[in-house]
């Protein structure tokens, strides 16, 4: 009795010291999610554009107040060159992005900074700097013409493609809240020759579905119309044919 009493207690040490072994164990947390740092106040924007080894542009947007309104920077740092400028401006909506381009294939790049605004009339606004010798050179962005902007409500997608600036957006039909999306896109495709912006559509949409779809319908009435007076022509010659037949 009296060994078995001193297994049973061995046993239970042992279970016990397994047990505190495990619970002593270090559990390895799952490390948090990388979270993209937030500008600190009074700046709202920043992105950096890296376009060559010693050759950098921090584009920033800061401003107290107002959020639809403040100024932009674009720091360039030419840290080959030990040179380092600064470039401002007045910021009419809410950046979005930032780009990097050299469009005429000058060597010189372009930066471009896409802002958002709640205008009803120009939604989206490019302010656009070409940079040479650490000189920055203004450039006029485009507004759309009347062709270019009917059903357009906004909602601008904006990006680089084969050294082009491109920009699209979705065409509405009808206006203020009953305007629809149709479906459709415009694409438009931009150019830079001589420090000049050139603007090119690439889709061929339609501006407005809903009138074509009508006139489609009316086309399809048409067509249905003229088969009627068709078949009904037809046949009323095969009646007269009939009737001089019995006549006959």
């Amino acid at each position: 009795m009296v060994n078995r009493f001193y297994l049973l207690v061995l046993l239970i040490g042992i279970v016990a010291a397994i047990a505190g072994c495990g619970g002593n164990e270090t559990k390895t947390a799952a490390a948090p999610t990388a979270k993209k740092p937030e500008p600190m106040a009074p700046f709202r924007f920043h992105k950096l554009i890296e376009v060559s080894p010693g050759q950098s542009y921090d584009v920033l947007s800061w401003g107290r107040g107002a959020v639809d309104a403040g100024s932009f920077m674009i720091l360039h740092s030419d840290s080959s060159a030990i040179k380092y400028t600064t470039t401002t401006g007045d910021l009419d909506g809410v950046i979005v992005d930032a780009f990097n381009a050299d469009m005429d294939v000058d060597g010189n790049p372009e930066i471009l900074i896409q802002a958002k605004s709640k205008d009803t009339t120009n939604y989206a606004s490019i302010y656009a700097f070409e940079f040479n010798n650490n000189k920055a050179n203004k450039l006029d962005f485009p507004r759309l013409n009347n062709s270019q902007r009917k059903g357009y409500r906004g909602n601008d997608n904006f990006y680089i493609r084969d050294g082009k600036f491109m920009r699209e957006f979705p065409i509405y039909s009808g206006s203020g809240k009953d305007a629809k999306p149709t479906g459709a896109k415009r694409q438009l495709e931009y150019s830079l020759r001589s420090n000049e912006f050139t603007v090119k559509q690439l889709s061929k949409d339609s501006t407005n579905v809903a009138d074509n779809t009508q006139a489609k319908q009316n086309q399809d009435n048409k067509t249905t119309i003229q088969q009627s007076e068709k078949k009904s022509n037809s046949s009323s010659k095969s009646s007269k044919k009939k009737r001089r037949r019995n006549r006959d």
